[in-house]
């Protein structure tokens, strides 16, 4: 049986810019199940960030807003909780590990002082205390000599490195619900690996819930449970891994899935997707894919297709499968 920790009910966020009003998450419905890994994808700037920014309630305030949806963690709406009870859950329930650690690390404070703040915050452990849950937590994610570098600055780090202390400092207060945000942008293809690897055997020895975001289709392939593909602020496609890859409906989907290099078959070239993504201050009307779609017809360019279940566990937002 279905075992829900995370439901987003029509989640939208906006911000308001000098420029006008961008609705970069419109209408967004998922579920994520206990122990279950969601893989989110999607082009940039699809909103995949923002989605799991909105359910931290991270989302910059002003100029973002989420203007409607219910986020419900453990079935309580986290978009009414008050700032101490967002401080209390996230940490100790949900934690993020960021897609840049320099952004998301305090470069003047030691990575050790660093973990070991949120662990005294949060758990109300002793500085000794702390300190060695600090080391531990380094070890087990693969940092070398962790007593060492625990007193070392995060620009002491490689790349790799610093995505281990993300991690580190993700897992310090035991989450049930990890949200990893393209955390291997930027690594090398032997790096990605293992640092693909670690965050599996994590979520698998301490029984968390993920959603994985990322564009690329190969790493959801080898480690998601669930799909959803995201494009111009919409949810189109929804479903297992299994009848995303064997069964992909919306022509996005279709798209992506042909622009991923192959050895299975004898073709030179890839595939692309026409176009350009559209500008989300002024997107088209109707479905936001239309202006790319080789499918197009006349009704994709005045109404917008509700995300519809069009076989079991299987959803689709398109007018080509009404």
């Amino acid at each position: 049986m279905a075992d829900p920790v995370l439901q987003i009910e029509d989640l939208g966020v906006r911000f308001h810019l000098k420029r006008g009003r961008l609705t970069a998450v419109d209408q967004v419905s998922l579920t994520v199940n206990r122990s279950e890994t969601f893989g989110l994808v999607g082009e940039s700037g699809s909103g995949k960030t923002v989605t799991a920014r909105a359910v931290m309630r991270l989302v910059p305030i002003p100029p973002g807003e989420i203007f409607q949806g219910r986020v419900l963690f453990d079935g309580e709406n986290v978009l009414d909780k008050s700032d101490a009870e967002m401080r209390e859950l996230r940490g100790r329930k949900i934690a993020m590990v960021f897609q840049e650690p320099m952004s998301a690390l305090n470069p003047v404070f030691t990575v050790g002082n660093q973990i070991s703040d949120a662990l005294r915050t949060n758990l109300g452990m002793s500085k000794r205390e702390a300190k060695e849950r600090v080391i531990e937590l380094l070890n087990l994610v693969g940092i070398p000599s962790p007593e060492s570098r625990y007193g070392n600055y995060v620009h002491e780090f490689s790349g790799g490195m610093r995505q281990r202390v993300m991690l580190a400092m993700a897992l310090s207060c035991n989450p049930s619900f990890l949200i990893a945000d393209e955390p291997t942008t930027a690594l090398d293809v032997t790096i990605q690996a293992t640092i693909l690897e670690l965050i599996q055997s994590m979520t698998e020895r301490f029984h968390m819930s993920l959603i994985f975001i990322t564009h690329n289709l190969g790493v959801v392939a080898h480690t998601c449970d669930t799909i959803g593909v995201m494009y111009a602020s919409h949810l189109v496609e929804l479903g297992t891994k299994n009848e995303i890859f064997a069964n992909p409906l919306h022509p996005y989907t279709q798209g992506l899935l042909n622009s991923i290099p192959r050895l299975d078959t004898q073709a030179k070239f890839l595939t692309p997707i026409k176009g350009l993504v559209c500008n989300m201050l002024e997107p088209p009307q109707g479905c936001k894919f239309n202006p790319r779609c080789e499918h197009a017809m006349d009704i994709c360019s005045q109404e917008v297709p509700p995300l519809k279940e069009v076989a079991p566990g299987h959803f689709v937002a398109c007018h080509l499968h009404p």
